[in-house]
């Protein structure tokens, strides 16, 4: 097999595969103090404000993670990147499970989000260099693991949690984490052939050339589009399972509602994927975003049971291809070996919307009284997010990807 037939073969599909799995797992330290929010807060006894800057903290270490990892998988590979980040998640967790106060806890959760990062950005920046022609759908498969992973474990931890606590669930997920992610790493040792890669980046120069706009204008636009999107993002998936304790529905439909809309969002991702094979990046995001503030609109009136699992599961697949777009649009411009840190950087900065999203919809409740207005705070962001894609739209105007391939 020569060098660019690499691209798109048996074994980058194969690789994807286990991609799958090891992001499957590798994403839980994000969804699990979700779970656990309401459970947290009510051992310490602080208010929602307070127990919420524990995601944030998540998620500000999952954002360094992204670009700091990133920089090490260009260098040295994804296999050591991930086998460090096994080791570190797994510590950080069972420590956690020790944690005597709120503070401590979110000190652990910092550490538990940057090692979560290697199965995030790195490793679908990874797996990016070994498509070319369907590389939309390999991106939307691989992120697809960090929702599927919000879905599956909640589910699967509810019963840990309700009988034994949140602290038990966190050292299962403390042995877990190393009994599956190491093995799988060791699969992932085979680099790209520079011949492979040379010939996708003669590709990305030449979208390059004609978009108009520098690497590092393109990169600094799209970092305050993923800011945008993903605090409007942030309202539903990190307070639905408090929002229903509210309403007296309590954590475990709660659970329910955040797995659902993580499932949708992968079908979305899957869907959006095969949208970007042929539309390209820039429009699959573009798409992605006006769905995502239609379905935020749809927040506000539900309030019965019924309306809350639907408003969820649309919300779930509206927009579940936002952020895997962020990093085809990278590609699509942008050579290969900067791959790790372009798309750290971008994913960086969508993951601090989330952290910032997160807390802001806690302060705003806290406020308030409620989450109405913290959901009118996530539509006006996302107009943010929208304004700054259609100027990137305009000025890019991305070519089919095949078209460009021939």
């Amino acid at each position: 097999m020569q060098d660019s037939e690499i691209l798109d073969s048996r074994y980058a599909w194969t690789r994807l595969a286990v991609t799958l799995l090891i992001a499957t797992m590798g994403n839980v330290g994000m969804w699990s103090i979700v779970t656990v929010l309401p459970a947290v807060q009510a051992e310490f006894g602080v208010d929602r404000g307070d127990a919420s800057l524990t995601y944030t903290a998540t998620m500000v270490g999952f954002a360094l993670g992204n670009l700091l990892i990133g920089r090490v998988v260009d260098r040295y590979g994804i296999t050591r990147a991930l086998i460090a980040a096994a080791i570190l998640i797994a510590t950080a967790t069972g420590l956690a499970a020790l944690s005597p106060s709120v503070l401590v806890l979110a000190a652990f959760q910092l550490a538990i989000g940057f090692g979560t990062a290697a199965s995030f950005g790195p490793l679908i920046a990874d797996i990016s260099l070994w498509f070319l022609k369907r590389r939309g759908i390999a991106v939307a498969i691989a992120a697809s693991g960090n929702y599927l992973s919000g879905a599956i474990w909640p589910a699967i931890l509810a019963g840990v949690l309700a009988e034994q606590g949140w602290r038990a669930v966190y050292m299962a997920l403390a042995v877990l984490t190393l009994v599956v992610m190491i093995p799988l790493a060791l699969t992932l040792r085979r680099r790209l052939p520079l011949l492979a890669r040379a010939h996708a980046d003669t590709l990305s120069r030449q979208r390059a050339g004609s978009a108009g706009l520098s690497p590092r204008v393109l990169m600094l636009l799209l970092g305050l589009a993923g800011v945008g999107c993903c605090v409007a993002m942030a309202m539903p998936q990190v307070h639905i399972v408090s929002l229903c304790t509210d309403l007296g529905y309590g954590p475990a439909v709660g659970g329910q509602m955040l797995s659902l809309m993580l499932l949708g969002g992968v079908g979305s991702r899957l869907v959006s994927g095969l949208i970007a094979d042929r539309l390209g990046g820039v429009r699959t995001l573009l798409i992605g975003s006006a769905l995502q503030c239609l379905a935020l609109f749809l927040y506000l009136p539900a309030g019965g049971l019924v309306s809350l699992y639907t408003v969820s599961l649309i919300f779930g697949l509206a927009q579940g291809g936002i952020v895997p777009s962020y990093a085809l649009v990278v590609r699509e411009y942008m050579p290969s070996e900067e791959a790790g840190r372009r798309v750290g950087f971008v994913l960086m900065a969508t993951i601090l919307g989330m952290a910032l999203g997160g807390w802001m919809s806690g302060w705003i409740y806290d406020v308030t009284g409620s989450y109405r207005m913290a959901f009118i705070n996530g539509i006006a962001w996302n107009f943010l997010n929208i304004g700054i894609m259609l100027v990137i739209l305009l000025r890019t105007r991305p070519s089919r990807p095949e078209a460009a391939a021939a």
